[in-house]
């Protein structure tokens, strides 16, 4: 199961919905590898590790970039923080962590929020709209995972005062790319488990 939200599972309403996902489950990760300055001291960590415990897991952090992957396959639950959508996949493909994100998706659960929402989906074109400073490691290639060919947008109501014509921008993306995109708020978030797809809105 893949679930994508704007700023983790934030709202009561994405919060019974994912829970409802983690019956039985037991451990999780929290992969800090998308705030490549920062790490595991993120200060989104303590509140996500408070998160995840409440669901009964039990929490460890997880780095990419100094943990083995396959690590994650001993997890029921790996959750991505945000941080650079560049920096992340750059990472994962470094190490070799695609097939192992998409047998978590496929065989457990897999959250992604932020920066995650755009590596997991079809590509980052369009976080490169908004923000191409953030690609630091000159990516050239900017296919996501595809876990899902959803194209997501998170921090929608946030960001529509931070960038220049911030919706006519999406809706030109939209056209020119011939695709949607789910505009999600902080506290929103889609839940994919094989065909079925349920968006959690705010009310």
């Amino acid at each position: 199961m893949l679930i994508l939200c704007s700023n983790g599972l934030t709202s009561e309403q994405l919060f019974t919905a994912a829970k409802k996902r983690m019956m039985g489950k037991k451990s999780a990760a929290l992969v800090v590898t998308a705030d490549h300055e920062y790490k595991e001291k993120n200060y989104h960590v303590p509140h996500c590790v408070k998160e995840i415990s409440s669901l009964g897991l039990s929490v460890d952090l997880f780095d990419l970039d100094t943990d083995p992957p396959k690590a994650l396959l001993g997890y029921d639950v790996v959750e991505f923080i945000g941080g650079n959508p560049f920096f992340l996949l750059d990472s994962i493909r470094k190490h070799n962590a695609v097939p192992i994100l998409e047998a978590i998706a496929r065989e457990k659960v897999l959250i992604g929020w932020s920066a995650a929402v755009f590596v997991f989906g079809p590509s980052l074109d369009l976080v490169n709209e908004y923000s191409p400073e953030m690609n630091i490691c000159g990516l050239k290639n900017l296919q996501g995972l595809s876990l899902t060919d959803i194209n997501v947008l998170p921090h929608y109501s946030r960001f529509l005062n931070r960038f220049e014509r911030f919706e006519e921008r999406c809706r030109e993306f939209e056209q020119l790319h011939r695709v949607k995109v789910l505009r999600l708020n902080d506290g929103e978030g889609v839940l994919i488990d094989g065909e079925q797809i349920t968006v959690s809105r705010m009310p």
